[in-house]
This record gives C-alpha cells, sequence and structure tokens, in this order.
C-alpha cells in the first residue's frame, strides 16, 4: 500500500503563486510516476502534470509556461510549483503515484482557490 499526504493548498489572488507537496510512504518501488491532477467544480479531472522517477515531465498545454513540477527521489515527494496562478486554476488537487502498470494511488485533494 502506498499512501499519499499532500499540503500547500490555500487561497491566492490571480497572478500569485503557490507551491504544493506530496510525500508519498508506504510501499514505493523506484522506477514510478508521479503527479498532479485537479477537478474544478462540474468538471472532470484532468491531468495538470507529471514527472517519472527518471526526470521526464508532461504538462497540460493550460499550465505550461506556468507550473513546474519536481521530484525528490530520496523524500519520495513531489512538488507543483505554481506561477502566474489564474482563476480558472481554481480546484481540488491531487496527488498520483503509479508504479508496477496496474498500481495507481491518490492522495485527498487540496483546494486550490485563485481570486480575480
Amino acid at each position: 500500500q502506498v499512501q499519499l499526504v499532500e499540503s500547500g493548498g490555500g487561497l491566492v489572488q490571480a497572478g500569485g503563486s503557490l507551491r504544493l507537496s506530496c510525500a508519498a510512504s508506504g510501499s514505493i518501488f523506484t522506477f514510478n510516476a508521479m503527479g498532479w491532477y485537479r477537478q474544478a467544480p462540474g468538471k472532470q479531472r484532468e491531468l495538470v502534470a507529471t514527472i517519472t522517477s527518471g526526470g521526464s515531465t508532461d504538462y497540460a498545454d493550460s499550465v505550461k509556461g506556468r507550473f513546474t513540477i519536481s521530484r525528490d527521489n530520496a523524500k519520495n515527494t513531489v512538488y507543483l510549483q505554481m506561477n502566474s496562478l489564474k482563476p480558472e486554476d481554481t480546484a481540488v488537487y491531487y496527488c498520483n503515484l503509479k508504479q508496477l502498470s496496474l498500481q495507481n494511488y491518490w492522495g485527498q485533494g487540496t483546494q486550490v482557490t485563485v481570486s480575480s
């Protein structure tokens, strides 16, 4: 089993910044992918950014150039630096870890609210 604990959400004005963190614990394998997804009210959950244990990254077009995902493999922690935030970034952000093809874990979610 794997547990994911997120932190760093909150309320920020448009144009501001926030940094999310997600610490993973439990049965974690060396090769995995961690990432962030978000879900706004009335919308489906969508990918924000992912990063593999080797450092390869992928971003949603809507956040490219504004968000940066990074990780500390020694701490099994993934970060999401969010800059130039927009009201449309308002959502619950979920941490995700995928490993061994079939294992897929989610955090409890952290609210990010961007006021205009």
